[in-house]
C-alpha cells in the first residue's frame, strides 16, 4: 500500500465529482481511502506517476472512455443472488408479462444494473417454469464488463447460491461450482450500458417492462432523476417499471404513479 500513489482530499474532490459525473456513482469524503485502495494499483499498472495526472487521463484523453469501463468495475459493488426479492418478480410476471404474452404479444423486460446477472437468470427461470421464456426478450445491462463477464459464462458459487437450498434443474454442478443452462443463458441478451448514457439507453429501444433493483440506493437525487428520466423513455406508455424494496420515488416528484400488485409496489407514467 506505501508505494500506491496518495490521493489528497483536493485531488479526491475532482477525482470522485469527475466519477459521479460519468457513472453516477457518488463517494463522499469518508470513501477517501477506499477509493484509493480501489484504483491505487490501477494508476501505478497504467504508468502514471500521481492520482491528479490519472484523473487528468480521465478527464481530457479521448482514451479515457475505455479507462471508465475499467474505473467502473473497480469501484461498482456486484452485491447479488438468485432469487433475491422474489415476490415482486413473480408480481411483476403474474400481472403484466403473462397478460400480454397472452394477447400474443413479445413481451420486452429489460433488467437494467444486472451486475453478475443472476437477476435476469432468474427471471427467466421463472417464466419457463409458466412456459412464457420463448414469448418474452430479455435485455440485461450493466456498466461493468467484469460483471457481465461472470453472466455470460454462467458460472456461479458462494454467495450467488445462498438462497437456494436445492439447485434447480437449471443449475449443473461443476466440481464445487454451478453452470447455468444454455437455455437460460442464451435467453438472455447481455449489454454494456452505462445508465447515464442517452444514445446508449435509446439505442436499446422501448420496453413493456423494466427491472431497475438496488442501484439508486448509490445515487445522489440529482443523479436517480436523471436515471429515472431515461428510464421513463424507455418505458411503453403502459409498461412498468420496478425498483429494490428500499427505493422508493415519490420523494423526488416524478412522472411516475406508484401501484401495488400482489403485495409488491410498480411505478408506471403519470397519466
Amino acid at each position: 500500500m506505501s508505494n500506491l500513489p496518495a490521493l489528497t482530499p483536493q485531488v479526491f474532490s475532482i477525482l470522485s465529482a469527475l466519477i459521479e459525473d460519468r457513472l453516477g456513482l457518488f463517494f463522499g469524503p469518508d470513501y477517501l481511502d477506499l477509493v484509493a485502495e480501489k484504483l491505487g494499483p490501477r494508476v501505478v499498472e497504467r504508468g502514471f506517476e500521481s492520482m491528479l495526472d490519472y484523473y487528468y487521463f480521465l478527464r481530457y484523453d479521448p482514451a479515457a472512455e475505455e479507462e471508465l469501463r475499467a474505473v467502473a468495475d473497480l469501484l461498482t459493488v456486484n452485491e447479488t443472488y438468485f432469487f433475491r426479492e422474489l415476490t415482486p418478480l413473480e408480481a411483476l410476471i403474474g400481472e403484466f408479462v403473462a397478460p400480454l404474452a397472452a394477447t400474443g404479444k413479445r413481451v420486452r423486460v429489460w433488467c437494467a444494473a444486472c451486475s453478475t446477472g443472476e437477476e435476469p437468470i432468474t427471471l427467466a427461470s421463472l417464466l419457463e417454469e409458466r412456459g412464457l421464456l420463448e414469448q418474452v426478450e430479455i435485455v440485461a445491462s450493466d456498466v461493468s464488463s467484469r460483471a457481465l463477464a461472470v453472466a455470460n459464462r454462467g458460472v456461479y458459487s458462494g454467495r450467488s447460491l445462498r438462497a437456494i437450498a436445492s439447485p434447480p434443474s437449471w443449475l449443473v454442478d461443476q466440481g464445487g461450482h454451478q453452470l447455468v443452462s444454455e437455455r437460460l443463458r442464451r435467453a438472455v441478451d447481455w449489454r454494456l450500458v452505462n445508465l447515464l448514457d442517452d444514445d446508449a439507453v435509446g439505442a436499446l429501444g422501448v420496453f413493456d417492462a423494466i427491472v431497475c433493483r438496488n442501484v439508486l440506493i448509490y445515487f445522489r437525487d440529482e443523479t436517480t432523476t436523471r436515471v429515472l428520466g431515461r428510464l421513463h423513455r424507455a418505458l411503453t406508455p403502459e409498461g412498468r417499471l420496478l425498483v429494490g424494496v428500499s427505493e422508493s420515488l415519490i420523494r423526488l416528484g416524478t412522472a411516475f404513479q406508484c401501484e401495488e400488485r400482489r403485495g409488491a409496489f410498480f411505478y408506471r407514467k403519470s397519466p
